[in-house]
């Protein structure tokens, strides 16, 4: 008999060689009908595979993001199956299940391939999967594995065999298809209710530009038609929201090629949007103690050098800056915290110093590839809200809570309700990786995980997400759409302050070493602003919109009167602006609404006499007549931060 741990703490009794979906049938038969794949000892598993020795164990069902990509990825299977049936002597790259659904990467030799190819394969998906195929894992030795692939004539799992070992390599196969694959897989293929194939693009074999192009396929599948039915729905949605839409529509921002590829340029209406952000998180870090400082936006080589950013990120930034002076280099700044390390050693500190606080705005550049950029997003110049906390061992833990205070502060006053703290460590397979000590990194990590403990953040571990001089707690946010955003970010660093030589002088007058905190509540402005207009939809919070309230005169008559209602409100520090094209109200109104000015405030003869304004609320309609006083308190209610 062997033990197995239950989530909850409970431990059931089994016979050696028990499977993940024996022990749900022991609990009950719906969830045993629910089981997709099961965690042993924090590694997923087939439902199917026996368990020989005490276990902990986590049953995987479609609410468990495991789960999902255990469904996603037998999908993606699913596929390469209906594809080897419609079009004999395709060749499979990878087909790894992603956050929303799967791919494969396909070479069809001379076929033409496209979208309009989408239903038969739909179809023939949906045949397949009524036929409930077992996923069946097989261990294979490699002489057998380059056997198979050779015989069926396919390279690139040739290829991928040159990188495992002997003993580490299985198949699986459902219905006529086999593949290699490490797994895990759902039970059988009737799980698999409803398909959608979303589009197709272009991706080279093992990303090497040198290499062939394939055919990539995107898709996505449900257990449930309806839940296809409201993914679809939520796709449509996100269109609506794009934040390069919208970015353009309301005049936020603007790219240019003549200036370069993600180089983002703020339009007048994007710049006072971004400032306000600026403006608010500014006051909420002088009252926490945080100076501002500015640094350049270049840096001698040796400064990286030092810092081991060159080693990292060397390949990644733009290429060195040469000047006259024959051997030496500067490069544009991919990161702020080198600077801040040499702020920091401006003066000796002693320990009634500490902390400091340094802040900045500060813009960095990184040299992303062009297949990657993506709106604001993605870019390759950005802005970060970045401080760096210098304190001493024993503040370690509690400013530490006190950033996660600010952050949490951000999110509550921007709408962000729904998140996930990530407590991001290093891969203790590949040390490699990272700078700095085992002790250090221990010392980072469990004060990392004890200040989210403290302040009771739902928290996720992910091993390997840890930069690469510490451990950090970054926030995931889910925006109204479900969608998930990695959101500002913490981190504890022991390796900068020692590769810089900082120091302080203790209390008992010897030179020891501060501890620094790396943090950005907002994490890129760039791309905290496409976050925060797809999950408004571009109806920004009142506080935070370049425009409050647009003033629609019925006719030129009454534009003498609509100056002096702005004028009023101005004076009050209700900010907008007045239409004066000639066009009837209708069309000013419904122009207004698709700008997503928050307040109309039109105006006509009875409004000028009686010395009011008639009010309407975007997205909800008329208000009614109220007099300046009466909208100004209205607006000032509204307005939370």
């Amino acid at each position: 008999m062997i033990n197995i741990t239950l989530p909850d703490g409970s431990v059931r009794q089994y016979e050696k060689g028990v499977s993940a979906h024996q022990i749900a049938l022991s609990i009950s038969e719906g969830l045993a009908r629910n089981v997709l794949a099961a965690e042993v000892n924090g590694e997923v598993w087939d439902s199917s595979r026996p368990i020989e020795a005490d276990s902990a164990v986590k049953l995987l069902t479609w609410n468990d993001t495991e789960g999902k990509a255990t469904f996603w990825h037998s999908s993606a299977h699913l596929m390469a199956e209906a594809l080897e049936a419609l079009y004999p002597g395709t060749k499979f790259g990878i087909g790894p299940a992603i956050e929303t659904g799967f791919y494969y990467d396909v070479d069809f030799g001379d076929i033409e391939f496209s979208s309009d190819d989408f239903k038969k394969i739909e179809d023939k998906m949906l045949e397949l999967a009524k036929q409930k195929e077992v996923f069946e894992r097989k261990s294979v030795s490699k002489a057998d594995a380059i056997k198979y692939f050779t015989e069926k004539g396919d390279e690139y799992k040739l290829d991928l065999l040159e990188g495992l070992e002997d003993g580490k390599i299985t198949f699986y196969t459902q219905g006529s298809f086999t593949d290699l694959c490490r797994g895990p897989h759902i039970p059988n293929t009737g799980s698999i209710k409803a398909i959608k194939l979303m589009n197709v693009a272009g991706a080279y074999w093992r990303g090497d530009e040198t290499k062939k192009q394939l055919t990539r396929i995107y898709g996505v599948t449900f257990p449930k038609a309806s839940e296809l039915t409201e993914y679809l729905h939520m796709i449509e949605e996100a269109k609506k929201r794009d934040h390069r839409k919208l970015g353009k529509e309301l005049e936020l921002f603007t790219f240019s090629e003549k200036v370069g590829m993600g180089l983002p340029m703020w339009l007048p209406k994007g710049t006072a949007l971004r400032e306000r952000l600026v403006q608010f998180l500014t006051k909420a870090q002088q009252k926490s103690g945080y100076d501002q400082v500015i640094t350049p936006h270049i840096g001698h080589k040796n400064l990286y050098i030092t810092s081991g950013h060159y080693e990292k990120y060397g390949k990644d930034s733009f290429q060195p800056i040469k000047t006259p002076q024959e051997g030496e280099e500067f490069f544009l700044k991919p990161m702020n915290c080198p600077h801040h390390c040499e702020l920091y050693k401006f003066k000796p500190r002693s320990y009634k110093d500490l902390p400091v606080r340094f802040a900045e705005f500060g813009t960095v550049y990184r040299y992303e590839q062009s297949g990657e950029l993506h709106g604001l997003t993605r870019v390759r110049g950005f802005t970060q809200d970045d401080a760096h906390l210098f304190c001493r061992p024993d503040q370690v833990k509690e400013e530490f809570k006190k950033v996660i205070d600010l952050v949490l502060y951000v999110f509550k006053s921007l709408g962000f309700d729904s998140y996930v703290a990530q407590v991001s460590l290093r891969d203790p397979e590949n040390k490699a990786k990272y700078i700095g000590s085992d002790e250090n990194w221990k010392l980072a990590e469990t004060a990392i995980i004890e200040a989210a403990e403290e302040k009771g953040l739902p928290t996720v571990v992910e091993y390997g997400e840890a930069a690469f001089y510490g451990p950090k707690l970054d926030f995931m946010v889910r925006d109204a759409l479900g969608r998930k955003w990695q959101l500002g970010t913490i981190q504890v660093d022991y390796n900068l302050p020692e590769r810089f030589e900082l120091e302080y002088t203790g209390s008992d007058n010897q030179k020891h070493r501060p501890v620094m905190i790396h943090r950005a509540p907002f994490g890129s402005m760039e791309r905290f602003v496409a976050v925060l207009i797809e999950h408004c939809g571009g109806n920004f919070p009142l506080w935070l919109s370049p425009e409050q309230y647009i003033i629609l005169p019925i006719s030129e008559k009454y534009e003498e009167y609509a100056k002096k209602v702005s004028e009023e409100l101005n004076i009050s520090d209700i900010r907008g602006l007045i239409d004066f094209r000639d066009e009837k109200i209708g069309r000013k109104i419904r122009d207004a609404e698709v700008k997503k000015l928050p307040y109309m405030l039109i105006i006509g003869e009875k409004e000028m006499e009686e010395g009011k304004v008639s009010v309407r609320k975007h997205g909800e309609g008329d208000l009614g007549s109220m007099t300046l006083a009466a909208f100004s308190e209205l607006i000032n209610k509204e307005i939370t931060v």
